[in-house]
């Protein structure tokens, strides 16, 4: 397994970094379902894979519990990762945010249900704009003084939030963040217009999540009559009808001409652009897991990146993925 800088810190994290974000969501299967998460935690550690993330709001908790489980006897050889911002209880206007009394009381909270003393990265889910930036970095900077957490994270920020995060941690003499987690792949490159950018001008880590856009670039899409896939059933914000069905087609036939899926040509995309620290990969079984871990390795010659260029020019945007993921008052659907 290749292995990469996290940013600035100099931990080590593998290419491919396994996110949790399904752990926990089907009750009615509860008992197997666990069994095969923490199996394929236990698979993606066993062929290097030594970063994992999650979020108090999957699940409400669960995956976090989950995933607990699936790390003892493990926990000192990998680079745990969790977020806080999502509502955590509906009857508590205070249970969500990025309020210092939120961040100190999430943490506490995700460090019970991960069975842990501390949290290697840990991650603003999402930006509030209400709340002043001083606020949620103390909050962060007195967890990482107390042993708490390691490193503190932002996800899904916009570049000029980033920045005033990175000047004013300067100015209260915080560590401030050190990674960004931004939504990342072929259908919506808008990241690279200034985000990325200023994460390799200041040397943050940069963590994709989505990188096979829901699964609209694995190719299951294109044939009718897709059963099983995310919006397969139902797709309430028209994601679907969005998709470049011709483009998507000639990346599919550049992937066949190089003798690889279409998902293994997108996430080796995703992992092969500059800054870019360990795309966010799921499974739903040990084939696809070990595929998505290899095809993060895969390198592509410039021949080939300025091929994928063609189809996607840099930059663009076809799928309006990012603003369909969230509901009021900041909660993640």
């Amino acid at each position: 397994m290749e292995y990469r800088s996290l940013g600035r810190t100099g931990v080590q994290v593998s290419v491919a970094c396994m996110g949790t974000m399904t752990f926990g969501w089907e009750p009615d299967d509860w008992g197997s379902h666990e069994e095969e998460a923490i199996r394929l935690t236990h698979v993606a550690n066993d062929i290097g894979i030594n970063f994992f993330d999650t979020a108090d709001v999957y699940a409400r908790g669960v995956s976090e519990t989950i995933l607990g489980k699936a790390l003892k006897g493990r926990r000192d050889r990998v680079v745990l990762a969790t977020k806080c911002h999502g509502k955590m209880d509906d009857a508590d206007p205070n249970a969500w945010g990025n309020s210092y009394r939120h961040i100190v009381e999430a943490c506490d909270a995700s460090l019970r249900r991960l069975g842990t003393d501390w949290i290697d990265l840990y991650q603003i889910h999402r930006p509030q704009p209400a709340v002043p930036i001083d606020e949620t970095l103390r909050a962060l900077d007195d967890l990482r003084r107390a042993g708490k957490i390691r490193y503190a994270g932002c996800s899904t920020f916009a570049a000029w939030q980033v920045c005033e995060a990175h000047y004013v941690a300067k100015e209260l003499g915080a560590a401030g963040f050190v990674t960004e987690q931004p939504p990342y792949n072929l259908l919506d490159r808008r990241v690279e217009r200034e985000l990325l950018p200023f994460c390799r001008t200041y040397d943050y880590g940069v963590i994709p999540w989505s990188p096979l856009a829901g699964g609209m670039l694995s190719g299951k899409y294109l044939e009718p009559g897709t059963k099983g896939a995310r919006y397969s059933a139902s797709d309430p914000g028209g994601r679907l009808k969005q998709v470049p069905v011709a483009k998507l087609r000639r990346l599919k036939a550049l992937a066949e001409r190089n003798e690889m899926s279409l998902a293994t040509l997108s996430l080796a995309w995703v992992a092969s652009q500059p800054g870019i620290t360990s795309p966010i990969i799921g499974a739903r079984s040990e084939q696809q897991l070990r595929e998505s871990a290899a095809a993060c390795e895969r390198k592509l010659s410039p021949k080939l990146l300025k091929a994928v260029d063609e189809i996607f020019e840099p930059g663009s945007h076809h799928v309006n993925y990012y603003s369909a993921n969230f509901g009021p008052n900041g909660r993640v659907r």
